[in-house]
């Protein structure tokens, strides 16, 4: 065995493919922490100008753009190497396809969640309700939507039913609409209950006074008279004004002696 040609070879491969993995490694190092330090000061400047950006969509897409620098800075570096990136990038297209395979629930949380981020249906702090939830939307991350329910649950729903559910925002209005149905009996005057809600409507301190309530007879129903109502108020003030109107109408009712039928049913009894 010449020891010799073997000891010459090391040397070679050393001062040759040694020093280049070494140099990759180095640069490699220092481009990853370069572009993290140049992402994180950006996100800084973003979120605190007064540009008003979006919190959830800057710190998204400046994870994205990292994760793809530093592929490419890898990519670069093998190239340097000398080592064929063609056959690299084939390999890389068939692990992506195999990958995209296996995760295809999460490859479709993610296109949904670049989807919404995209159109904003909704944004974080928008009470919205949707897949049989509703609450108050936490956060917005790339796979999940994160929201509060109104008795502090918290909901994790996956990007990929709620971009292709329906969704409703009930945040995305300055006002919203108030409707409530009051029933009275056959026998009462419906013009002086029409009057009392009407009245009461309008002394209402929360209820927009440039929208006139609207109060009409809706239905004669199987065993009463139905009113429907419909006032409109500041979005945060739509419960308050809910729970107020069905509490004064029906203290007004019992004071004035309208009466807040229940179903009934009447049974007559045929002797031969």
């Amino acid at each position: 065995m010449n020891w010799q040609a073997i000891l010459d070879s090391i040397v070679s491969w050393a001062t040759n493919t040694g020093i280049k993995i070494i140099i990759s490694l180095i640069v490699m190092l220092i481009a990853f922490r370069v572009i993290t330090i140049v992402s994180r000061k950006l996100e800084k400047k973003l979120l605190v100008s007064k540009q008003h950006l979006d919190k959830t969509l800057v710190s998204t897409l400046l994870y994205i753009g990292r994760v793809v620098l530093k592929i490419i800075v890898v990519i670069c570096l093998i190239g340097y190497l000398g080592i064929d990136t063609s056959s690299l990038t084939a390999l890389v297209a068939s692990l992506g396809v195999c990958f995209g395979l296996a995760v295809n629930g999460a490859v479709s949380n993610i296109a949904g969640g670049i989807l919404i981020l995209i159109t904003r249906p909704f944004r974080i702090d928008d009470f919205i309700e949707t897949s049989g939830y509703s609450g108050v939307v936490e956060d917005i991350h790339i796979t999940h939507t994160r929201i509060r329910t109104g008795d502090n649950k918290v909901v994790y729903i996956p990007n990929g039913s709620l971009s292709a559910s329906s969704v409703v925002n009930y945040s995305i209005k300055d006002i919203r609409r108030v409707d409530l149905t009051f029933s009275i009996g056959y026998n009462n005057d419906f013009d002086k209950a029409k009057q009392i809600i009407t009245d009461i409507c309008n002394a209402h301190e929360l209820t927009l006074k440039d929208h006139e309530p609207f109060v009409r007879v809706s239905e004669h129903g199987a065993s009463s008279i139905n009113i429907v109502t419909r006032v409109w108020v500041k979005s945060d003030d739509f419960w308050t004004v809910h729970f107020d109107l069905l509490e004064s109408v029906k203290k007004a009712f019992d004071e004035n002696g309208i009466e807040i039928p229940y179903n009934q049913l009447d049974v007559h009894v045929k002797n031969d």
